[in-house]
């Protein structure tokens, strides 16, 4: 199946500052704030939406194209790609802009400061659509530039292709009218809890209401897990999939991408259903959560299939 995978390419580029930032910042004097945290050093990671998708996928052995912007210094992560076989002929290379950039420093009470740089994400990436067979076909439209959330989804909604929406992050960014269109029609609507609830004020729409727009609706909340809520005859209905333990949630971030890498993985098996597919969601995310970045992780066939079975009772992928 080909799988087509929008959203962000970035890096991510970690401090950790050993104090407070609370001994640094005076807040009766924040309106001339004026400070420098000396970091003890500097990690970059490679992340993005689509970037941490496309390498779950890449684990679970199922090739994917990312469909995103990057800029010049672009070099580095592309070879990263290459080392997981994942392509990168689909991503558009902006000369004159920096890959997006998201600097966090970290304090040693856990509280950040993040600077995010869009870069080439700020431009659309140029895809030609004409080629893609649309009965084998599935895409996500996951967080990215926004032109190409709206309008990869219009054009996915033309063809009869089936697609995945994630808005994530970027749902501040759109008004009712807009997230309205990109919701109905969606094979499957996914966002974690929080995000379904600022999804349901921005829309004026019940989770029933939401049900009727899209096919399926996916709910991760964290270490409880994840719900699929569908319509059928209409009535709404739920299955929980419980969530896989792990010893220790080292980092959360990137687990949403895991989770989602996972669940695209199961659609495209033949004779699974939603809800194995969401327990294969499930389990890529634990993985991720129990590493520092969002595609520093690694499992095998054989360990993957072993965690699944230890928490389902059956076999995986």
């Amino acid at each position: 199946m080909n799988i087509l995978v929008s959203g962000s390419l970035a890096y991510d580029r970690i401090m950790d500052f050993p104090g407070r930032f609370s001994d640094h910042i005076l807040p009766d004097k924040i309106h001339i704030l004026n400070v420098c945290f000396m970091i003890n050093g500097l990690k970059e990671n490679f992340g993005g939406t689509a970037g941490n998708i496309a390498y779950t996928l890449s684990l679970l052995e199922e090739t994917s194209n990312i469909v995103a912007t990057a800029g010049r210094d672009f070099q580095p992560y592309k070879q990263w790609l290459k080392q997981c076989n994942i392509p990168s002929n689909n991503i558009t290379i902006i000369e004159e802009e920096l890959t997006a950039g998201a600097y966090i420093t970290t304090d040693q009470s856990d509280n950040q400061i993040t600077a995010f740089n869009p870069g080439a994400m700020k431009h659309p990436a140029r895809f030609g659509f004409e080629s893609v067979d649309p009965t084998n076909t599935l895409a996500i439209v996951a967080p990215g530039n926004l032109e190409d959330m709206f309008e990869f989804i219009k054009f996915y909604k033309q063809k009869g292709i089936a697609y995945i929406f994630d808005p994530g992050q970027s749902l501040p960014q759109w008004n009712r009218e807009q997230l309205t269109e990109m919701i109905t029609g969606a094979k499957i609507f996914i966002s974690n809890d929080y995000e379904l609830q600022l999804t349901m004020e921005k829309t004026f729409a019940s989770i029933e209401e939401i049900a009727e727009m899209a096919d399926t609706v996916i709910t991760t909340k964290g270490e409880f897990g994840s719900t699929i809520l569908r319509k059928t005859n209409g009535r709404l209905g739920r299955v929980d999939i419980p969530p896989v333990r792990v010893e220790k949630v080292y980092d959360p971030t990137g687990a949403g991408d895991a989770y989602r890498g996972g669940l695209i993985k199961g659609l495209t098996m033949p004779d699974v259903n939603l809800e194995h597919a969401a327990m294969i969601a499930s389990t890529a995310a634990s993985f991720s959560v129990e590493t520092y970045g969002t595609q520093n992780f690694y499992f095998t066939k054989e360990s993957f299939n072993q965690r699944f079975e230890s928490t389902y009772g059956k076999k995986g992928v």
